[in-house]
């Protein structure tokens, strides 16, 4: 059976045009999978714009309204964490305990899963890292954490990424950097043929190292165990870090 999921920026639920985005999607049964980097308003502002954390909240609220991360619903609601700068994504288990705890207490919010991904070295975040020097650093501490035991596990392996315009990308990080399927691939999703393309070799960079980098990141999440310190509670999401960041 075909597992659909939408990853979903959570304010776009607000937008003009988009108003009955969730209940398409929950009609359908699609899974949610939503970008939420901290549970602290001020590290999420900072990090997104203003006013960002209040409407993901309400996002989130009004997808629980719908059934969205409630148990028995089938509706399954899962947040992403990312961790601030060029440090890797902490153990999961305590981390989601942390967000559970700290949205249930305070806006009476649930979801399903909390997956820690580490920070991909493209686009902005690679802009950010050329600029102030630190990007053959990022990499070599991606290669340098490589783990074996996280191959398996890794989304290209087991997914297919499908962009808005309906074309074929082995991860979601293909298709921010427009990398399509090798060549003899199915390029779009009304051309798709699920034989052919478990078949595929994998288009592949040096940002996937970032993949199989320590604990393993993926769109499900860690992939394997490791032996990465867990910060505290204040460290997990610590706005003087997105501060240093965004100054760069």
């Amino acid at each position: 059976m075909s597992r659909i999921v939408d990853r979903c920026n959570l304010t776009i639920l607000f937008e003009p045009g988009h108003e009955d985005l969730a209940e398409f999607l929950a009609e359908n049964g699609v899974e949610i999978t939503a970008s939420l980097p901290c549970y602290q308003a001020e590290n999420v502002d900072e990090q997104r714009g203003n006013g960002t954390f209040e409407k993901s909240i309400a996002a989130l609220q009004k997808l629980n309204g719908m059934g969205y991360g409630k148990s028995q619903t089938g509706l399954v609601l899962n947040l992403v964490y990312n961790p601030i700068g060029v440090e890797f994504a902490p153990p999961e288990p305590e981390l989601e305990r942390t967000y559970k705890q700290e949205l249930s207490d305070r806006f009476g919010v649930t979801f399903n899963r909390l997956f820690a991904m580490n920070n991909m070295p493209i686009n902005r975040f690679r802009d950010g890292l050329s600029r102030s020097g630190r990007l053959p650093d990022y990499m070599g501490r991606t290669v340098g954490a490589f783990n074996l035991h996280a191959m398996d596990g890794l989304m290209c392996k087991h997914m297919i990424s499908v962009g808005w315009d309906g074309r074929l990308h082995d991860c979601d990080f293909n298709q921010a950097l427009d990398i399509p399927l090798v060549a003899g691939m199915p390029a779009h999703i009304g051309e798709f043929d699920l034989a052919l393309t478990r078949k595929r070799s994998i288009n592949t960079g040096s940002h996937c190292f970032t993949c199989a980098a320590g604990a393993g990141s993926s769109c499900s999440g860690a992939l394997a165990d490791d032996s990465i310190p867990t910060p505290n509670r204040q460290e997990l999401c610590h706005t003087e870090g997105v501060r240093a960041e965004r100054r760069q």
